[in-house]
């Protein structure tokens, strides 16, 4: 079995596949303090609460936009399910071709999801990904990775509001009864979640101008179910789109993972 590991700035999502099934799923939060072994235990933890055997992962895939947890988890990988984790970087054989410059400055969760994208729909296809930050990524028909756009996430959106704005309380971020707020916590309400799909709805016919009218748009990230339903442009939600991602990119490089981890049994 594979465990597929993507950290990010504000959760951490794993996958356990066999094969290509995902047998199980959790969204952790990230944290920087949190040593090896406190993930680790966690880890097996969730593997028991599932009915899951980490004795039985073969194999583990790691992407990350938090570097200083990149070690963190190697370590863990190591210790806890006896495997050297291979790590989505620049090196790695994605069948993209990567037209962004320079390539490796790229986040490896957008990779991931252009991957998963491409595998599934082929191209042209944008994926919209909500997390910490949304990114927008666009790849071509002929399988290139062609770049996109950055904006801050939603929850950092309504958190800057927040924080900025004596006067205005901290909302739960939810679909308002109208456009029309009546007080003031579904006008706050209805300016995050219409506001936003305003934006997404924009950027996505933007791009759609450079990158053609029949591009498919996917969804994943925690927040796409509740801004999916006040889009226009939004044609799928992938929840799991990342993990998928990683899966594929496993085999297409696990000869490169075994040979670290024939390379590192021998440095021990």
């Amino acid at each position: 079995m594979l465990l597929a590991i993507d950290i990010g700035n504000t959760n951490i999502v794993l996958g356990v596949f066999q094969g290509r099934r995902l047998k199980g799923n959790w969204r952790i939060a990230t944290r920087l303090a949190k040593t090896s072994d406190e993930y680790g235990i966690l880890l097996l933890d969730l593997f028991r609460a599932n009915d899951l055997r980490a004795d039985r992962i073969d194999g583990v895939i790691l992407s990350s936009v938090v570097p200083p947890l990149t070690p963190i988890f190697t370590e863990m990988s190591l210790r806890y399910f006896h495997s050297d984790p291979l790590i989505v970087d620049g090196a790695m054989d994605t069948g993209l071709i990567n037209q962004y410059e320079p390539p490796r400055d790229v986040g490896a969760d957008r990779i991931v999801n252009a991957v998963a994208a491409y595998q599934r729909y082929g191209g042209p296809v944008i994926i919209v990904d909500f997390g910490t930050a949304t990114t927008f990524c666009a790849v071509s028909k002929k399988g290139e990775y062609l770049g996109g756009a950055i904006t801050p996430g939603i929850t950092i959106s309504a958190e800057a509001l927040f924080q900025g704005a004596s006067k205005l309380p901290k909302v739960e971020l939810a679909k308002p009864k109208s456009v029309i707020g009546q007080d003031t916590v579904s006008s706050m309400q209805s300016g995050m979640l219409y506001g936003y799909a305003g934006l997404v709805d924009a950027m996505v016919t933007r791009m759609k101008k450079e990158l053609g009218p029949r591009a498919k748009v996917i969804a994943t990230g925690g927040q796409a179910r509740l801004i999916l339903s006040e889009t226009k442009t939004i044609n799928e939600v992938r929840p799991f789109l990342t993990l998928e991602g990683l899966q594929i990119l496993y085999e297409k490089n696990k000869k490169r993972a075994r040979r670290g981890s024939i390379d590192n049994t021998v440095k021990t």
